[in-house]
């Protein structure tokens, strides 16, 4: 395994400076956004697929610094009921598979969106209850209607351009949120659907790392994976459960938010993740993703980097005596 970073945690500095920092904590990879959500500070492919000097630029300095690229991320909503907004994301979805193309990445890192109720909607409609009944008419709905014919398409894209991993972060306010979800759409869609392995969006929800990780494992279906937190607060839950809208910045009410790896559960946790990443052939990139309210990016970057150095398992065995 190698440590590794989403790049956007430094995104407000140039990509020479950013990696600088990032090599000089003994991180070996990048995730690096170029679309949707994480925006394109470090890499932007309506410059990169137009401008073969600005590309090789791009190349010769992940070089000069002896980084590879985990993944390009595009986290969007691409189902999204506003069409223009739905367009949009699919354009920088795609233009992401073009670059990923381009750099010899045979991955990307993404949402699976979630559609409104009906063809008239503005909103995503996050349904999570079987009953009332219409919630059940409303997730038939966006998975058959939508969701699955628009995976088929895009998957048959990304494959054509050498994409063959579409890492899908299991994300609450997405269709894809867990992982019973995302294994229904990997059956449906195809082997090329997998997970971008947030554990943080899990462990608010009450779920298992190790379980979740071995159940995935079992289909071959962890493409990547993000190193980040989640601090439940027992007291807030007891009172309002997890299903919390409060704020991100109102730390002290909310049931749950997200820390650096280290602060919401301890370096014996992150090794048994580690360990079971390990026994289910998991050999990849660990890229830290810094969503800590409570820590400055730097603070965030350096704490998160240090547990994880505690936790790695970087070597392979090679004929083990004891077995």
């Amino acid at each position: 395994m190698k440590l590794g970073v989403l790049t956007n945690l430094l995104g407000d500095l140039p990509l020479e400076e950013a990696l600088k920092i990032f090599t000089g904590l003994g991180i070996e990879m990048v995730e690096i956004g170029c679309g949707g959500y994480p925006g394109k500070d470090h890499a932007d492919p309506d410059v990169l697929l137009n401008d073969e000097q600005a590309l090789a630029d791009f190349k010769a300095l992940l070089k000069k610094y002896n980084v590879a690229i985990s993944a390009l991320s595009c986290h969007a909503n691409p189902v999204h009921p506003d069409k223009a907004i739905a367009q949009q994301f699919d354009s920088d979805m795609r233009k992401a598979v073009l670059l990923a193309e381009k750099l010899g990445v045979d991955r990307i890192n993404t949402f699976s969106g979630c559609p409104g109720d009906c063809e008239n909607s503005r909103y995503p409609n996050w349904a999570i209850c079987p009953w009332p009944n219409e919630y059940q008419k409303i997730l038939d709905w966006q998975w058959n209607e939508v969701l699955i014919p628009y995976w088929k398409e895009f998957v048959a894209f990304a494959k054509s351009h050498g994409v063959t991993m579409i890492g899908l972060e299991m994300h609450p306010g997405f269709c894809v949120y867990n992982t019973d979800t995302l294994l229904k759409l990997r059956h449906a869609v195809g082997p090329e659907i997998g997970a971008n392995l947030d554990l943080s969006h899990l462990m608010w929800q009450g779920m298992d790392s190790a379980s979740v990780i071995r159940a995935l494992g079992k289909e071959n279906a962890i493409f990547h994976f993000h190193a980040k937190d989640t601090k439940v607060d027992p007291a807030n839950t007891a009172v309002t459960g997890v299903l919390d809208t409060k704020p991100y910045g109102d730390e002290i009410n909310r049931s749950w938010i997200f820390r650096a790896v280290g602060y919401g559960h301890d370096v014996l946790y992150w090794r048994d993740v580690i360990s079971n990443l390990r026994m289910v052939g998991y050999d990849y990139a660990i890229s830290i993703e810094h969503e800590d309210s409570l820590m400055s990016q730097s603070e965030g970057l350096k704490k998160a980097v240090d547990t994880l150095k505690q936790a790695l398992i970087t070597e392979d065995i090679h004929n083990p005596r004891w077995f």
